[in-house]
């Protein structure tokens, strides 16, 4: 009798375990979302992760960190407002 308590004591914490482990592992993945070009990015990085070509042999966790900040560079130039030139100058009237 003592056996079988001993072993479905440990096979409970053996599954608590990786429940805790896999349920903190998807809250600590992603930042929050901050906004909606940083959702597209996401998304975006997330679609082409596994059909990008990698001759690296780099981890897909930096091929879509690659992708998204791509994307996101992208994004921030097309939003961007255009430079200004330096127009006209202003000759202050002598009195």
């Amino acid at each position: 009798m003592p056996r079988i308590l001993d072993s479905t004591r440990v096979s409970i914490f053996a599954v608590v375990w990786i429940a805790s482990a896999l349920s903190c592992g998807t809250a600590r993945a992603e930042p929050p979302i901050r906004s909606p070009e940083d959702a597209a990015c996401r998304l975006e990085a997330r679609a082409k992760v596994f059909s990008t070509p990698n001759p690296q042999g780099l981890e897909l966790e930096e091929i879509g960190r690659r992708i998204y900040f791509a994307c996101m560079k992208r994004v921030a130039q097309v939003t961007a407002p255009a430079a200004r030139r330096g127009g006209r100058r202003h000759r202050s009237r002598r009195r």
